[in-house]
C-alpha cells in the first residue's frame, strides 16, 4: 500500500506533479547547459537526437530534418555532461524517485536508466506524438493490456521543465491501471480531445513523474521555447521487465565510460552502484529490440 502522499497520487492517477523542485540557481545553470547542448545538436555536432517526423527509436540525425530531443545527457563526450550527471544523481530527483518507488527504497535498489532533453522542434514547425503507452503496443488486446498492467511499474520517469509554460505532456489520468476503453482504442492516434485527458502544465523547476504506461502523448509547439529534462530511474526488482525500455535507447554504448569523478562522495557512490546494476541488466538481457515502432 502507498505510504506517502506522492506515492498515493501516482498510484491513483498515474502521474504526480512536484512544484519548484529546483532552486533558481539550479534552473539557471541547467537551462544554460540545455541551450548549449541543443545548439550543438542542431548544428550537427551532437548526432544523438530525436528527429521530427519519427516518434520512437532508432533515430538518425540528418542535416535537413528538425529535432525535438537530444539523447544521452550523461555521455562522456558531451561538454555539459558533468552538470547533467550531477542533476541526475542528486538528492532532488532521486529523493522523490525513491519515495515513488515504494517504502524502504534505498540507493542500493536504484538502477541507472535514461537522461535526455526534450526541446522545441528546431525547424519551427509544430510536431505531435500519437497516443501511446511506452511499453505496450497499440495492437495489444484488452486482455494483454490488463496482464501487462498488473506488473509493478518498477520505474520513476519524469519531465523537469527548465522554461515556464511547458504544456507538452497530455495524459489520461488513471489509464495506467486499466485497459483502453473502446473509445480510446478506436480514436484517431492524434485525437486532440480524448475523453478525460489532462494537459500537464509546468513552469521552470516543476517536474511531473509518471508511469510510462499511462495513456499519453506529446504536443510540441514550434513557436514556444521548450527545454525539459526527460529521465528515468529503475528499481532493481524490475529486472528484464525494464530492460527493453532502457536498452533500446543505446545507453549501453557509453555507460561504462560515464565520468562520475566530479560528483560529491555520496552521489559518486550512488552513481557507481546504479551504473553497475545497469551493466548487469544489460549483460543478462541480450538483444531486447524496440518497444514501439514509428
Amino acid at each position: 500500500m502507498p505510504t506517502s502522499t506522492l506515492q498515493s497520487q501516482l498510484t491513483k492517477d498515474g502521474f504526480v506533479v512536484v512544484r519548484s523542485l529546483l532552486s533558481a540557481e539550479q534552473i539557471h545553470q541547467l537551462r544554460a547547459a540545455a541551450a548549449r547542448t541543443t545548439a550543438l545538436a542542431v548544428a550537427g555536432q551532437w548526432p544523438h537526437v530525436r528527429t521530427v517526423g519519427k516518434q520512437f527509436p532508432p533515430w538518425t540525425w540528418s542535416p535537413d530534418v528538425g529535432i525535438w530531443g537530444v539523447q544521452h545527457l550523461m555521455h562522456p563526450s558531451l561538454p555539459d555532461a558533468p552538470l547533467f550527471t550531477a542533476s541526475y544523481f542528486g538528492d532532488e530527483i532521486l529523493g522523490v524517485a525513491k519515495e515513488l518507488l515504494g517504502p524502504g527504497c534505498t540507493d542500493d535498489q536504484l538502477v541507472m536508466e535514461l537522461y535526455n532533453l526534450l526541446v522545441r522542434p528546431s525547424d519551427g514547425k509544430d510536431f505531435e506524438l500519437r497516443w501511446h503507452r511506452d511499453d505496450i503496443p497499440a495492437t495489444a488486446t484488452p486482455e494483454q493490456e490488463v496482464e501487462r498492467l498488473k506488473e509493478p511499474a518498477w520505474h520513476a520517469q519524469w519531465n523537469l521543465a527548465l522554461c515556464d509554460g511547458d504544456e507538452s505532456l497530455i495524459v489520461v489520468p488513471g489509464s495506467h491501471a486499466r485497459a483502453r476503453t473502446e473509445r480510446e482504442r478506436e480514436a484517431d492516434p492524434f485525437e486532440p480531445d480524448m475523453p478525460g485527458q489532462l494537459v500537464v502544465r509546468l513552469d521552470a523547476g516543476d517536474v511531473v513523474f509518471y508511469n510510462n504506461n499511462i495513456l499519453h502523448r506529446g504536443r510540441y509547439d514550434g513557436s514556444r521555447e521548450r527545454l525539459s529534462l526527460h529521465g528515468s530511474v529503475g528499481h532493481v526488482a524490475g529486472g528484464k521487465l525494464r530492460a527493453r525500455n532502457v536498452l533500446q535507447h543505446a545507453v549501453g554504448s557509453y555507460v561504462n565510460d560515464c565520468d562520475f569523478s566530479s560528483l560529491d562522495n555520496t552521489s559518486r557512490a550512488r552513481a557507481e552502484g546504479m551504473r553497475a546494476r545497469l551493466v548487469k541488466l544489460g549483460s543478462e538481457s541480450g538483444d531486447v529490440g524496440y518497444s514501439l515502432t514509428g
